[in-house]
């Protein structure tokens, strides 16, 4: 059983899952169970090239923030468990208790966070209630988005990044992992508001 599992391995799951890693040390988060499917393959990173994110160089391609920051994931935070290799099929069940069937096996997890991208189809089984067109892209693209209340599709299952209805910009995306992962830290740490920031 997992205390939280993070699905798709692009800016805002990678995000999402390094937030959550770090705050390891927090009394609250010490003893959680994080994973990430990565669903990397499937990323629109993989083609981009980036000039205009703060604090990446520039011509980094999306690419190589996406072997980057697995490495960094599994360097820094090796207990977030990653699940390489893996698609999800179906998501059923509800917090507390939710089921997660790919093609190799099945997972239970307490939370989940969908960190997908918003091209059709979403071939998720369990999901298709809360899928409308996307708010934030242009109709032409015919983009889609799990609609959702501050990232909460339902209670214990979080959208973030374009699938929750945000433009594809890097910086945005990640804003929005890191927003979720907090929202999730905050849930664990009684509702008080928690950030996790390490310093010097």
């Amino acid at each position: 059983m997992f205390d939280v599992l993070v699905i798709g391995g692009g800016v805002s799951g990678m995000q999402c899952a390094l937030v959550l890693g770090s705050a390891k040390e927090k009394p609250f988060a010490a003893d959680k169970k994080i994973g990430i499917v990565l669903h990397q393959k499937a990323s629109h990173l993989q083609n981009a090239l980036f000039n205009n994110v703060l604090g990446l160089p520039e011509g980094k391609t999306g690419a190589a923030i996406l072997n980057e920051g697995q490495a960094h994931l599994t360097k820094v935070y090796p207990h977030v468990i990653q699940i390489a290799k893996e698609k999800v099929l179906e998501i059923s069940g509800e917090a507390g208790n939710f089921e997660i069937i790919t093609n190799k096996a099945t997972y239970h997890s307490k939370l989940v966070v969908l960190a997908l991208n918003y091209a059709k189809p979403l071939t998720i089984t369990g999901l298709d209630e809360f899928i409308a067109p996307h708010p934030r892209a242009a109709a032409k693209k015919d983009r889609i988005y799990l609609q959702n209340e501050d990232h909460v599709v339902k209670n214990g299952l979080y959208a973030c990044g374009t699938i929750a209805g945000w433009r594809s910009q890097f910086a945005i995306a990640a804003g929005s992992g890191a927003q979720v992962a907090t929202d999730i830290l905050t849930l664990w740490n009684d509702g008080n508001h928690t950030k996790v920031h390490d310093k010097i």
